[in-house]
């Protein structure tokens, strides 16, 4: 069957595909499904209930609902959720964001807040999984934010089938449809009648993903469409865990005995490897010493190659980023806990800070 333009109609999600989607989750005691009333929460909610209603045991469903309160159609949405889930027979919760909500940098704190409430929402049901609706669609949005964004490998991988919850590394965070296109479930609940919400600002040009959306049709037609930017995540995956493996045994290899929680390397050995082992090196050197949260890849790079330098002149090292001081010396490369700084000295922190400060744009996660 085809839509009017001749190409394909998008089927629905068939019962034997929707038993493979949650077969993982078969034995987990309970389960929070994120629905906020959109069309691939609504599926994923519907989907699931499916799955479970076809089963002598398994786990509970609980859908929980987060209303930002950024819209006045929230609260209404948040309702039509809890009477869907109740003709489904899964429990419903509305989790509310209150509080005062920043001027700048919304989406990203709406979306700390979702996890947050999230995962309080799952520890209260015992569940082991949060599972969203996160699509083949978002999985291609999220690898093109952060090409723009100059991210790494590591960053380039993009979303995962299942991963820590942000917040709560206790709880897993699962993503069933990060391999089914965005159309498939909208067929699945056109197929079954099913209502969802419609919310403007997944249209909003405002928004940097609203804006790349526009762009994916144009870049289908040239073959660049969802599926080969999720192959193109899925092969950085691939190559990130063998680093990750690499640079697991180069930290055996070179890591010399901690002393009063202090990271030492042997600088000749640190030198000798391949750029990109000894940068994540120190970078996991620094996330365990700092005090200041995850390192940003560019300023990351910009003090290896500070660091590489004065390897190479053999001149005397110390430096500090994240909270943590880097020195190298004695033939030592060594990381420590930056010490507090002292009363009044902000202004000299902005401008050390302003050396490294290649691409404020960059949030890489920690490396």
């Amino acid at each position: 069957m085809s839509t009017a333009d001749g190409s394909p109609r998008a089927a629905p999600v068939s019962v034997a595909e929707a038993k493979s989607l949650f077969a993982d989750f078969a034995s987990a005691h309970a389960l929070i499904l994120a629905v906020s009333g959109g069309p691939d929460s609504t599926a994923l909610m519907w989907l699931a209930a499916r799955w479970r209603n076809a089963r002598k045991h398994g786990p509970d469903l609980t859908a929980a609902t987060v209303d930002h309160g950024l819209r006045k159609e929230s609260k209404a949405e948040a309702a039509n959720v809890a009477k869907l889930a109740r003709t489904l027979g899964i429990a419903h919760r509305t989790l509310r964001w209150t509080g005062p909500k920043p001027k700048t940098g919304l989406p990203q704190a709406a979306r700390e807040a979702r996890y947050r409430l999230l995962a309080q929402a799952a520890r209260t049901a015992k569940a082991s999984h949060v599972l969203t609706a996160h699509t083949l669609d978002d999985q291609a949005e999220t690898v093109m934010i952060r090409m723009m964004r100059g991210s790494g490998v590591a960053g380039l991988a993009a979303m995962q089938k299942l991963s820590p919850l942000p917040g709560d590394a206790g709880i897993c965070l699962a993503r069933p449809l990060l391999d089914m296109p965005k159309a498939r479930l909208i067929a699945t609940l056109a197929a079954e009648k099913i209502a969802f919400a419609d919310d403007p600002t997944n249209r909003d040009v405002k928004f940097t993903r609203a804006r790349l959306r526009s762009l994916m049709p144009r870049l289908a037609e040239e073959g660049l469409d969802a599926r080969r930017f999720s192959l193109l995540a899925q092969r950085l995956r691939r190559a990130d865990r063998a680093i990750e493996a690499a640079v697991d045994r180069a930290a055996a290899e070179l890591r010399l005995p901690d002393k009063q929680g202090v990271a030492a390397f042997n600088a000749t050995g640190f030198a000798r490897r391949p750029a990109e082992i000894a940068l994540r090196l120190l970078g996991r050197a620094l996330a365990e010493a700092g005090s200041e949260g995850p390192v940003e890849l560019g300023k990351l790079e910009a003090l290896m190659v500070a660091l590489q330098t004065a390897q190479m002149t053999g001149s005397s090292f110390r430096r500090s980023l994240a909270g943590a001081v880097v020195t190298l010396a004695k033939g030592q490369i060594t990381v420590e806990t930056a010490p507090p700084r002292r009363a009044g000295a902000a202004k000299e922190r902005f401008k050390s800070l302003t050396k490294w400060r290649f691409d404020d744009t960059e949030k890489p996660k920690k490396r």
